[in-house]
């Protein structure tokens, strides 16, 4: 009878450890800090559509590019070039990977950054000695882990991830990369052969 009782309540199984248990761990993963980054498909980036998809959307990035500057040096010109690139790059990732949503989301500290530059010339001697207790302390870190933090550096936004979830994102970032270079190289190609207008009525050449 006392068994009958009790599947026929269900609240006489309720267990209130367990149920904030459940909670914490729903919690937990709608955050994403204990749970890890999700399985990004490299070899979608060495595919021939891929390519195809990121030359095009590049080539009508540069076109509105080009008409907003009219004159400029080829300094800004080959910098403006390359963070269109960068965040086309970032847009045909659609937002899968954290590398591609930090070029997404980096613009603007990038420019508030480049607005501070002259504020931090003028305390260049006192960044300089407080400088050094840091870099006696980087020395003393395992040669591993200081090429870690290198490496987080040097993928956007990935400075703090743990160790793994590193690896992965770098080989992504690596050939999403790989795959903008060849995608650039044959745009190259065709601009100078018969210029923009040739590679808009052959969009398949891009590929």
């Amino acid at each position: 009878m006392a068994s009958s009782s009790t599947v026929s309540n269900p609240d006489a199984n309720f267990n209130p450890s367990r149920e904030s248990k459940r909670k914490k761990r729903r919690k937990i993963g709608d955050d994403g800090k204990s749970e890890p980054t999700a399985s990004l498909d490299q070899s979608r980036w060495r595919t021939q559509n891929e390519q195809q998809i990121y030359s095009s959307k590049l080539l009508q990035a540069l076109r509105q590019v080009r008409r907003s500057d009219d004159c400029p040096s080829p300094v800004i010109a080959g910098r403006a070039v390359r963070d269109t690139a960068d965040r086309v790059l970032a847009v045909t990732a659609k937002g899968r990977s954290r590398w591609s949503r930090a070029i997404l989301t980096g613009r603007l500290s990038l420019r508030l950054s480049q607005i501070n530059k002259k504020h931090k010339k003028a305390k260049v001697n006192s960044s300089n000695i407080k400088s050094k207790k840091p870099a006696a302390a980087k020395k003393r870190l395992p040669a591993l882990q200081r090429k870690v933090r290198v490496l987080g550096r040097l993928v956007p936004g990935c400075q703090k991830l743990p160790f793994p979830n590193l690896l992965e994102e770098t080989t992504d970032y690596i050939a999403a990369l790989e795959m903008q270079i060849r995608a650039m190289t044959v745009l190259t190609g065709l601009l100078t052969a018969g210029g923009a207008g040739s590679v808009a009525s052959h969009p398949d050449r891009l590929g």
